[in-house]
């Protein structure tokens, strides 16, 4: 298991998480070692620019929406050097990019998804 499988586990289990990813392939959006915050997300909100924690054919990435399929429920999941993954479903979108070294994604916090109220006693 990698460190982003570690992340996920996480930001699945509802929590918004803050790590520095390494790598080069989502520069300049992200470069290697920035502090990032993902937090879970409503995949249905999900469009082409958002960046995203997902996992596509076994292995998991901090990489970009490049297309959206809402009728088969999946997204295509690229790196920002035209490098596209693949397809994933929904269920395996973890979390979206709130904010890369303190700097706000725009239109980012309204994707995530709400922690539910506990019920009244």
């Amino acid at each position: 298991m990698g460190a982003l499988d570690a992340v996920a586990v996480r930001v699945a289990g509802g929590a918004t998480v803050e790590f520095r990813p390494t790598g080069g392939s989502m520069v300049p959006l992200v470069r290697s070692r920035q502090r990032v915050v993902v937090a879970p997300v409503d995949p249905a909100k999900l469009e082409a620019g958002d960046i995203v924690l997902a996992r596509v054919a076994g292995t998991v990435y901090l990489h970009l929406v490049s297309a959206v399929d809402p009728a088969r429920g999946r997204v295509q999941i690229s790196n920002n050097r035209g490098r596209v993954n693949g397809w994933t479903g929904h269920a395996r979108v973890f979390g979206i990019c709130t904010s890369v070294d303190g700097v706000p994604r725009s239109g980012a916090a309204a994707k995530a998804r709400r922690p539910e109220a506990a019920p009244e006693a």
